[in-house]
């Protein structure tokens, strides 16, 4: 129960009244975060409440403090912007009068009231234009110019000037619809015809102060956004252009300027545009200044004027030939700004700026017709040369005492601002071609073969820099520059990390083009493995390596034995991290792969026998945190090392001559044979570590990956693995031993010959697994999830699994049903993938069938229970997934179903009406053909059973 008490609405909790200046002190000042939680919930009903329109003119009585008058401001904003609908028309202009009245008042007041109270009133207007008030912004204007004598006339000035402020902004912030949109803007547009006289004036007031000019600015800048016509807006943007030199007027008028050029519908004032590129190009003295006396925040400003009149309007001003030259000053400026002394982000922030403009100019001008793109490459080939040199000269590291001087975070940005570089290099390309390469491998050959002073590390590295980051997305197979470049690496004195770094990964981004000419593979490859041993190189170096395995296996077994020893001892003296030892099993997968049987079992040996001698011990050793960080790191490695060993060369994708050498394999395959030597010992470990998921994940993990590497070549592993499967998971179910077995089921169940032993696990993981749900599933939805996983893959790959007298369908039907009561999504959409799957073989599997008949009325109240309001909004595509299956392949069975159901009172929701029941109901019976439809239906249902039908909630649904 609600009542109004002295301006104060008191909400009766029981014996307890909680009054809003109580609520309000609770939410300001109360240490206890609870209290704050409960005073801020309750303050958020309570502005929404229908006594709201009462208490919130009560609350801005002069005798509350500001915290209290900003909360009835804030109610009556919202009351007017979401409630608007509930306010009777001949009540429009008393609000109004008494806004009016309020803003009057507040204009010598607290500002953060003072702005509620405008935004109230912006919002009332924007309800009310064009029919109810189709002068609204011209009546705010008189009203404040004649308004009350007793208040200073700078601080009606002040109020007015903040409500024109606001009235865009919020205009662009409503919940108006569409087509009401379209009309507010066109009138508003058309009141600006009012406001930008009143703007100009007090600009050029020479008395005015720096204040107001800054709030004419601000309310400008806020107009402008509304896509007022540029043409309208030339004599205040010379004003704010002149303002620019005024220190306290700065960062106003760049904000006023950018968002005035920034406008899409600038482009089409050509002869405006015109007119602002010589006062952009004025401000270059200004800008030089800037840089020289390392005043930031103004060169900053004023790069961002240059970028924003290129970057928007490039396209119009190139198409001005006549005027060609000025905007190539313009493009001369930016670079300017591209190339702005000091490294970014310590000394300077502005060049970073720039690079959109750079993509957009390059666009622009190769979407010319041929006769216009030829003159405009002829202009601007030169300037993106000088780019590239520009954007090399920025990317270069500083000295190696500044660099260490540098914060973490510093380094970071840095980085990604080369990474951004790098993406331009790259985009540059395009325009520039196989030059490009041509002339960064002159210049690296100049510094590298001269007998000069050498230069700096720095200079190389950036050269280097520009090659991969062209080299790692273009092709570079067919440029005459690549052997030069391969000749020239051995010759760098590698004396610094960052330059180690980038030779790494250059040589990484040309992994493709060795593939192409292996002869030049010895070249780089010992650079490589050089590197491999020098921890500050861990990443780039083992990429690299990684790379030149994959890309270049065929070429590589007269290197083999030097990179398995030198890979085995960097792995044996633990240099690396986890994931880096990762990736070297990984490239060590791939070199294999290439080689004899012979050898490859011979290699293997060598390199995981110390491996399998650690495990063998730790196997023995009790069961402590150190030990179970050794097995992992041991299981990982092996399951890394089998994910990309493969000999019957599946993933390949260019099975060219080499791959067509190779011999065809017999016997069994390498890594089964290994797989089958250390089963006894894995089966050990396991013994130990049954309890302890992550070992257990470990285990799966390389039966996991050797199973989709190998696919059919990993059958003889068949019988022993889904017998160890059962073991564990009989002992502890674990969910990754169900997604390995779902792996089986995929892979080999379609077999004769395997289907047995993977019938019997998929048999015993069921019983199993509906054991633990007669004993609660909660405490494992990981478990459910990977079930329902296996569950719909063994009918969408083997239905027969279902035809066993030893499995409880009904069992299964049932826990499926319990599954989509989980809180998590995951479980969730696997349960409903399931129901999808197993609906349709009704008709095919008798047991199915039976099932289906005696338990689909309890699968439709379940899924019905979800859409009426117990699960998440983002599951109900999958919930009609189920219905729209149950209609397809149940029809007869759900119509009578979905009637009983809809009988229940208050089900699936008491929000929704007999009617709207039965109209749902007639709509999905009706939908046999069109799931999308289904889906929109659904979603519509679930909207009324949440009461959020027609909310702003469903904007973005």
């Amino acid at each position: 129960m609600e009542t109004v008490v002295d301006g104060c609405i008191v909400c009766r909790q029981g014996p307890q009244k909680l009054a809003i200046r109580c609520a309000l002190h609770q939410l300001y000042y109360d240490p206890n975060i609870e209290n704050k939680n409960m005073a801020q919930k309750w303050l958020m009903q309570a502005q929404v409440s229908p006594q709201a329109w009462q208490f919130s003119w009560l609350l801005l009585s002069s005798d509350r403090v500001p915290e209290i008058q900003y909360f009835g401001a804030s109610a009556l904003h919202i009351k007017i912007s979401r409630y608007w609908n509930d306010i009777p028309a001949d009540q429009y202009e008393g609000l109004k009068s008494q806004l009016f009245s309020q803003i009057t008042h507040f204009a010598s007041g607290s500002k953060i009231v003072l702005t509620r109270l405008c935004v109230a009133l912006a919002s009332l207007a924007l309800s009310m234009m064009p029919d109810a008030w189709p002068c609204a912004v011209s009546d705010m204007v008189r009203m404040f110019q004649a308004g009350d004598s007793n208040v200073d006339g700078q601080a009606r000035c002040l109020a007015l000037l903040e409500l024109l402020t606001v009235l865009p902004e919020e205009f662009q912030t409503s919940r108006l619809p569409q087509y009401r949109k379209g009309q507010v803007r066109s009138a508003l547009a058309q009141e600006c015809g009012c406001v930008f006289p009143l703007l100009q004036q007090l600009l050029q007031q020479q008395d005015s102060p720096g204040y107001i000019k800054q709030k004419v600015l601000k309310c400008f800048s806020s107009w402008v956004q509304l896509e007022i016509p540029l043409i309208d807006c030339e004599s205040i943007m010379e004003v704010a252009f002149a303002s620019l030199r005024d220190p306290e007027l700065f960062d106003t008028s760049v904000e006023a300027i950018v968002n005035t050029i920034s406008q899409p519908d600038a482009q089409r004032y050509v002869n405006t545009l015109l007119k602002i590129i010589p006062q952009v190009l004025a401000l270059q003295d200004q800008l030089r200044q800037a840089v020289q006396s390392g005043d930031m925040e103004t060169s900053h400003g004023l790069c961002r004027i240059a970028v924003a009149l290129g970057e928007n309007h490039s396209r119009a001003l190139l198409d001005q030939v006549d005027h060609w030259q000025s905007f190539l000053a313009l493009v001369n400026m930016i670079m300017f700004c591209t190339g702005i002394p000091g490294h970014y982000p310590v000394n300077e922030t502005t060049s970073s700026l720039t690079l959109t403009f750079w993509y957009t100019l390059q666009d622009d001008i190769l979407s010319f017709e041929t006769e216009k793109q030829a003159v405009y490459m002829q202009i601007y080939r030169p300037v993106y040369f000088q780019l590239v040199d520009v954007l090399l000269h920025k990317a270069q590291f500083p000295a190696d005492e500044e660099y260490a001087s540098w914060s973490s975070d510093e380094k970071e940005q840095f980085r990604i601002y080369r990474v951004d570089i790098s993406d331009t290099l790259m985009y540059i390309y395009e325009m520039l071609g196989a030059e490009l390469l041509s002339n960064l491998y002159e210049k690296l050959g100049r510094l590298l073969t001269t007998s000069e002073q050498p230069s700096s590390w720095q200079h190389t590295e950036a050269l280097l820099f520009g090659f991969q980051s062209i080299a790692e997305t273009i092709d570079v197979n067919y440029s005459d520059v690549v052997p030069g470049l391969i000749g020239l690496i051995p010759r760098i004195n590698i004396n610094n990390v960052q330059l180690a770094d980038t030779v790494m990964f250059t040589i990484g981004a040309l992994a493709e083009w060795l593939a192409d000419h292996p002869v030049m593979i010895n070249n780089v490859l010992p650079l490589v493995l050089h590197a491999l041993g020098n921890p500050e190189l861990s990443i780039s170096s083992v990429s690299t390596l990684k790379k030149i395995c994959r890309e270049c296996k065929y070429d590589l077994p007269p290197f083999a034995a030097n990179i398995v020893a030198v890979s085995q001892e960097v792995l044996m003296k633990q240099i690396h991290k986890t994931s880096q030892c990762m990736w070297l099993m990984q490239a060590l997968g791939f070199l294999l792969s290439a080689l004899q049987v012979e050898e490859i079992l011979k290699n293997l040996h060598s390199l995981i026998t110390p491996y399998i001698q650690q495990l063998e011990k730790l196997a023995d050793e009790t069961p402590n945190p150190s030990n179970k960080l050794a097995i992992i790191h041991i299981l990982g490695l092996l399951s890394n090392l089998f994910t990309t060993l493969d000999i019957s060369h599946h993933d390949d994708d260019h099975k060219g001559s080499e791959a067509k050498k190779l011999p065809i394999v017999q016997g069994p395959n390498p890594v089964v044979v290994v797989l089958q030597q250390v089963f006894q010992l894995i089966q050990k470990v396991l013994s130990k570590w049954l309890n302890d998921a992550q070992v257990v994940e470990s285990v799966c993990a390389i039966f996991e990956k050797s199973v989709k590497t190998l696919l059919d070549d990993f059958a003889p592993m068949v019988p022993q693995l889904c017998e160890m499967l059962g073991q564990m998971y009989s002992t502890i179910p674990q969910a990754s031993a169900l997604d390995l077995t779902r792996q089986l089921v995929h892979i080999f169940a379609h077999e004769p010959a395997h289907f047995p032993p993977i019938k019997a696990l998929f048999l015993l993981v069921s019983s199993v697994t509906l054991s633990l749900f007669q004993q609660g599933p909660r405490d494992h939805p990981d478990i459910v999830d990977s079930f329902m996983q296996l569950l719909a893959q063994a009918l969408k790959r083997k239905p027969d699994l279902f035809l066993s007298n030893s499995l409880d369908i009904k069992g299964v039907f049932q826990c499926g049903v319990l599954s989509l009561k989980f809180p998590e999504s995951p479980t969730v959409k696997a349960s409903c993938n399931f129901f999808t799957e197993i609906l349709p073989r009704c008709g095919e599997v008798a047991p199915i069938g039976q099932v289906v008949n005696e338990n689909g009325k309890m699968l439709l109240q379940a899924v019905l229970e979800g859409i009426g309001g117990q699960a998440a909004r983002s599951l109900m595509d999958n919930f009609a997934d189920i219905l729209f299956s149950l209609n397809k392949h149940c029809f007869s069975h759900l119509s009578i179903w979905i009637k009983e159901a809809m009988l229940q009172e208050g089900f699936p929701s008491s929000r929704v009406t007999p009617e709207q029941k039965e109209n749902f109901s007639q709509q999905i019976l009706r939908e046999r053909v069109n799931k999308r439809r289904m889906k929109e239906m659904v979603k519509e249902f679930t909207l009324l059973c949440r009461g959020l039908h027609g909310t702003e909630y469903t904007a973005d649904y």
